[in-house]
């Protein structure tokens, strides 16, 4: 059961990251729920990953404001990046 609802967590965490991300970067009336999911959790990662490089600490799964910000900054930068790739593209 705590797999499941840690799974549940990623989801929703994602969802919300990726959406703030989206309105920041101006795609949110591009993409859907999922798009959101899926820009959330891989910013997560990124974010995750720039943080540890800078500061020498791995990656915390654990909730707060700072994996949140954190996560964010990662999203924002996936979209960005996913913007340069895809403009012009229909």
């Amino acid at each position: 059961m705590n797999g499941l609802l840690g799974l549940l967590g990623w989801l929703i965490g994602g969802a919300i990251v990726g959406w703030v991300a989206s309105i920041i970067t101006g795609r949110n009336a591009q993409q859907g729920l999922l798009g959101n999911i899926v820009a959330g959790i891989v910013g997560a990662f990124v974010g995750g990953a720039l943080y540890g490089a800078l500061t020498g600490n791995g990656f915390s799964f654990e909730w707060s404001i700072g994996s949140f910000l954190v996560a964010l900054v990662g999203a924002v930068i996936v979209l960005f990046l996913w913007n340069l790739l895809t403009r012009g593209r229909a």
